[in-house]
């Protein structure tokens, strides 16, 4: 009886596996493939280069361009993301006037489709009639390039990707908050401890793992960004902003380089794997 449980889970299992392996695994799989060769577009007439594209990426310049703005902006919007979405909720979690109002609000952003969020931010960028450049202007600020100064426009990817997704740090930082027992800050009080310490002592170690389980998310989808950047800047200006989504984008699909492309977006899943990896031993450990 039990053996044929089994079985029957198996088969029930079986549609979603074969979906899994459809969309996942053999493209996966294929890339992999591909990346091993020399190719402008398949397997025909291509040629076998082992590792060789891997070791060229390493050596391209725009690569390490490509790698190291990927980092800056995964590391700024998921600090800048976490920090906002914790902030809310605390102050959510406060018992503000008009808490079910302002939640729906605060959520809206993140409920956008990007391309609306982007073609928001880039009338709010425009230099000469953008809304944040008439703040600056009618508080005696020259206004600023936004989206084409080499120095901000990285900055303004951070600006934009925060707006659109600190409310899902906020949701998770929020429910966080909630499960925390009442009593224990009750205690605290008690005791005499006051707000500073209560955050420092009790807030922050029970809210450590959805602290962590909100930079992860937010960590993994940053690193791959790419909607933002290509609506926005296209990369630019220069190589200001070009993302290794970009450089994977420019190298498949404007310069017909599919193996070398292959080899990036593989680097791309390795790095993303690893950081889950590293989120699943955690919380494996935790639960131990």
């Amino acid at each position: 009886m039990h053996r044929r449980s089994k079985a029957l889970a198996l088969l029930l299992l079986l549609p979603a596996l074969a979906l899994f392996a459809a969309l996942t695994l053999y493209p996966l799989g294929r890339v992999l493939a591909l990346s091993l060769f020399v190719t402008d577009y398949g397997f025909e007439g291509a040629t076998f280069t082992g590792l060789g594209n891997y070791v060229e990426l390493f050596s391209h310049r725009f690569f390490r361009i490509a790698t190291w703005n990927t980092i800056v902006f995964a590391v700024l919007a998921t600090a800048s993301e976490v920090g906002i979405g914790l902030t809310l909720a605390l102050l959510v979690n406060g018992r503000i006037p008009g808490r079910r109002f302002v939640i729906p609000v605060i959520i809206m952003p993140y409920v956008l489709s990007t391309m609306v969020v982007t073609a928001i931010w880039r009338a709010w960028f425009h230099y000469d009639f953008g809304f944040l450049n008439n703040v600056l202007r009618a508080a005696q600020v020259p206004p600023v390039e936004w989206l084409f100064n080499p120095d901000i426009a990285m900055l303004s990817l951070v600006i934009v990707d925060a707006w659109q997704t600190a409310p899902l740090t906020f949701i998770i930082l929020l429910a966080g908050l909630q499960v925390i027992p009442r009593e224990v800050y009750e205690a605290a009080e008690v005791d005499g401890a006051g707000p500073v310490r209560i955050f420092r002592s009790i807030t922050l170690p029970l809210l450590a793992p959805y602290l962590f389980l909100a930079a992860l998310l937010r960590s993994v989808d940053a690193f791959k960004i790419f909607d933002k950047v290509f609506a926005l800047t296209g990369g630019g200006p220069g190589q200001a902003t070009e993302t290794l989504s970009m450089y994977v984008y420019r190298l498949g699909f404007k310069f017909f380089d599919v193996g070398l492309a292959s080899a990036a977006s593989i680097i791309m899943v390795v790095v993303a794997g690893v950081l889950a990896a590293f989120y699943a031993a955690r919380l494996l450990r935790g639960s131990s």
